[in-house]
């Protein structure tokens, strides 16, 4: 017998309980507040590293509807920049028919059905204009 991975999509850990994807954004994120941190004094430094903080560990754990927050925020730039295109449809007035005057006409016959000629010019005209007058 052969054994069958079970757990294909869990990724493995490589240091502690982080998996590579969230270590190489800790890393990242380190690299962030030692250049903030060379680039700013204290106060300006501590303003700036905390949205960083909280955004690279969102990037890093955070899992919306189970996808990576990378591929969601990708989703979501695109959201943002693609055109959007609403697609419908005109609904169809329903204009009272006015009828007028049965005229006697000839019947066709076809087989074991008759049709009259009017009624089929009618039919005819609805069909070319869609229902519409």
């Amino acid at each position: 017998m052969f054994s069958v991975p079970q757990f294909i999509d869990v990724e493995d850990k490589i240091a502690g309980p982080l998996t590579w994807r969230q270590l190489l954004w800790m890393i990242g994120m380190g690299a962030a507040l030692l250049t903030f941190f060379n680039l700013f004094d204290t106060t300006l430094f501590i303003v700036i590293a905390i949205p960083t903080i909280l955004l690279f560990v969102l990037f890093a754990f955070y899992r919306p509807n189970g996808f990576p927050m990378t591929t969601f925020a990708f989703y979501f730039l695109l959201f943002l920049f693609r055109p959007k295109v609403s697609v419908w449809e005109r609904p169809v007035k329903a204009r009272p028919v006015v009828k007028e005057p049965e005229k006697q006409s000839t019947p066709l016959t076809t087989g074991s059905k008759q049709i009259e000629l009017e009624k089929l010019k009618e039919l005819a005209r609805i069909l070319d204009s869609r229902g519409e007058n």
